[in-house]
């Protein structure tokens, strides 16, 4: 059976770490993100937080009932990251088209996180917040409730999918994505035409658009889906 995890207000009576640190959930999740981001994912265990944060690792389970219960939160944090700042403008596209670039930066700028978290449902406040947000912007858009959760679902899943897609590449060393990268350049541009005449006419655009995200482009075509469904295309 799982440890019962202390209530907020308990943890904070505690005494400081060894350092001086007083422990939070989100001081607790900052760490494991730097873990992460120096790391890697195999970086991250509760001996290296308990080690990284000054204390005991059995401390981190006052906050969290394991190390999945710390992975969700890094998840729903990746959100809040997102969310913060963002206000609805009363354009539907555009508001949904801003949710999607922020949510897809959030993760892609912690590419470690992100491999661990797009795949998770958290049920934690900022994911909340965030489906809200979007089923709001798709209700006020005209949008019955079932094809609004259609949209909605398309629209999540295709910012999720991109997002580990696109952290996946970068949280590779840096020697593997160069390769990767390369291989338009010195592969794809040298195929002749007379085996390969489409890779051989599109190879200069391949050479420079395939090494960057197809997120952006990717989120249009769906918003352009949506505005056709309202009859607006």
């Amino acid at each position: 059976m799982p440890k019962a995890v202390v209530p907020e207000e308990k943890r904070r009576r505690r005494r400081p770490t060894r350092s001086g640190k007083v422990l939070s959930e989100q001081i607790i999740v900052d760490t494991a993100l730097r873990l992460l981001r120096e790391h890697g994912a195999a970086g991250l265990t509760a001996r290296r937080l308990g080690l990284a944060l000054d204390c005991d690792p059995s401390t981190l389970y006052r906050y969290f009932r394991g190390m999945d219960e710390l992975t969700l939160a890094i998840g729903d944090t990746l959100i809040g990251q997102a969310l913060h700042g963002w206000r609805p403008t009363g354009s539907w596209r555009d508001d949904l088209r801003m949710l999607g670039l922020r949510i897809h930066a959030a993760y892609v700028a912690h590419p470690q996180a992100a491999v661990l978290t797009t795949s998770r449902v958290t049920g934690r406040a900022n994911e909340l917040a965030a489906d809200e947000a979007v089923l709001t912007v798709l209700r006020a858009s005209g949008l019955p409730v079932p094809q609004a959760v259609g949209v909605y679902h398309a629209f999540i899943d295709q910012t999720l999918a991109f997002a580990a897609l696109d952290a996946a590449s970068l949280a590779l060393p840096n020697a593997a994505l160069l390769a990767e990268e390369e291989v338009w350049r010195s592969t794809y541009s040298r195929l002749p035409s007379a085996t390969h005449p489409h890779i051989a006419e599109a190879a200069p655009l391949l050479a420079t658009q395939m090494v960057a995200s197809a997120f952006p482009a990717a989120l249009e075509l769906l918003l352009d889906g949506v505005a056709a469904r309202m009859g607006q295309g």
